[in-house]
């Protein structure tokens, strides 16, 4: 199957074109971003994600929509403006180069900028839909005036920010699940009360400085899936009934695998497909809408990233 772009019906580059996606999936093909044969992020996810979902049938091209660039002002709630501003103009130094992990161009720029807005848009269509979904996104290491680790504007804080500010929702909750810790969402929100962080990944794996969010689960190295699910469910009901949030981003990265070169956990297939029905079925339950940002996953055989992926939207479209 050949695509160029997919797009929600009569797409124009304005938010009301997108008023026809039921089940809405940001995507965009720059999201692929070329890298060096021998580098460690799995770019093919981002062009394979979106074949796989038409082809089951979890996901018709309606669903698809193609993000612009998002607005800077939104960009500017969470970040410094100095340094997005020289992130977008290229004039970020080697050293924060180096320390992001990938080469500094003009089209990476523009990826950024549209992966922000799908996950801002996708917030906004949520609000509408119940559940919204960004191909790629969950780019939590990213702080106010640094990227890392594969992430340079955080797009759930950016969206998360512009929800509250606008008065879209009063509360929100972030569940981020990566392995990784949401080093820099936390950061961001450190003094914002109408945002709760929550990140449950490894206690000793990166970032090897943590900050603090309002919750962490700190977990050690070769947790499974008993133990993993069972915090989970005994975390996850009792956050929701205490923070009382009207709007969920949920970070699902699957780097939490046995298979991942960078998690250091030992979860199968099955448990992080039990971890995505428990979130997104108790976000259901209360009806809570969600957006979700698909974070990371390191598996040496992309088939295992992609099918690991592949059930989350299953869970949510399943759940519809």
């Amino acid at each position: 199957m050949i695509f160029s772009v997919f797009l929600c019906p009569k797409f124009n580059p304005g938010f009301a074109a997108y008023a026809e996606c039921m089940f809405p999936i940001a995507y965009h093909p720059i999201y692929k971003y070329p890298v060096p044969a021998e580098h460690r992020f799995p770019m093919d996810k981002y062009e394979l994600l979106p074949l796989q979902l038409l082809r089951e049938g979890v996901a018709t091209e309606a669903d698809f929509f193609a993000p612009g660039p998002v607005d800077m002002q939104a960009v500017y709630a969470v970040h410094d403006r100095d340094y997005a501003d020289r992130f977008v103009a290229g004039m970020l130094t080697r050293q924060e180069i180096r320390r992001i992990g990938f080469e500094q161009t003009p089209v990476l720029a523009e990826r950024e900028l549209r992966i922000t807005n799908g996950t801002v848009q996708g917030a906004l269509l949520a609000l509408e839909t119940g559940i919204a979904f960004n191909i790629a996104g969950g780019t939590h290491h990213a702080s106010r005036a640094q990227g890392e680790g594969f992430c340079i504007i955080n797009d759930q804080a950016t969206a998360a920010q512009l929800l509250v500010d606008q008065g879209k929702v009063k509360q929100v909750l972030i569940i981020d699940l990566d392995v990784h810790q949401g080093n820099g969402t936390a950061q961001i929100f450190r003094d914002e009360p109408r945002v709760f962080t929550f990140s449950a990944h490894g206690k000793n794996n990166y970032p090897f400085r943590k900050e603090q969010s309002d919750l962490d689960l700190p977990l050690d190295d070769r947790t499974g899936d008993d133990t993993y699910l069972r915090l989970l469910h005994d975390t996850i009901p009792g956050l929701i009934s205490s923070v009382k949030p009207d709007f969920i981003f949920y970070q699902a990265g699957v780097d939490i695998l046995s298979t991942d070169k960078l998690g250091r956990m030992s979860c199968t297939i099955e448990g992080c497909r039990q971890r995505d029905l428990l979130v997104l079925s108790t976000a259901k339950k209360h009806g809570i809408p969600v957006q979700c940002s698909m974070g990371g996953g390191y598996s040496s055989q992309l088939r295992i990233i992609l099918e690991a992926h592949m059930n989350t939207y299953r869970i949510a479209r399943d759940l519809m």
